[in-house]
């Protein structure tokens, strides 16, 4: 038994834009949305991918639906963190904030923010949950 089911918090940043400037180690990724790139903090652990994944989806949705809406955003920070249940194997939940450098007014960005918290595909596969099954078996020596 692991007994230390939630004492640990598995956090994970993305920042892009006037955002960006992340402490700690951060590696850069090209981006659709901006052409600097995004920054990434994370470790590479299955608790910090996931939640990754859930932040990294956020943060591209927050410029798609601002495009759609005609919102000029200037910058984006998603942080998401959550803890780990290692006797059931089970995450016991995201949460994430999102930080947004824009002109628009409060009440349009939580417009956009609703949107994007309903539109978000990883988020929204996370929430209703499905089902992850291995299709091969790879044998063989190690390819360069």
């Amino acid at each position: 038994m692991h007994n230390e089911a939630v004492s640990e918090r598995y956090s994970v940043a993305v920042a892009s834009g006037s955002l960006k400037p992340l402490e700690g180690p951060v590696v850069q990724f090209p981006h659709r949305w901006t052409s600097e790139g995004v920054s990434v903090m994370t470790n590479v652990t299955g608790a910090h991918l996931l939640h990754l994944a859930a932040a990294g989806c956020v943060l591209n949705d927050v410029y798609r639906e601002a495009e759609q809406l005609g919102i000029q955003v200037d910058g984006v920070r998603v942080e998401a963190s959550g803890g780990y249940d290692f006797d059931s194997w089970q995450s016991t939940g995201i949460e994430y904030t999102v930080r947004i450098a824009t002109p628009t007014s409060p009440a349009e960005v939580g417009r956009l923010l609703e949107r994007v918290d309903a539109v978000a595909e990883i988020p929204r596969a996370i929430r209703a949950g499905a089902p992850v099954r291995r299709s091969t078996i790879a044998v063989g020596p190690p390819q360069p």
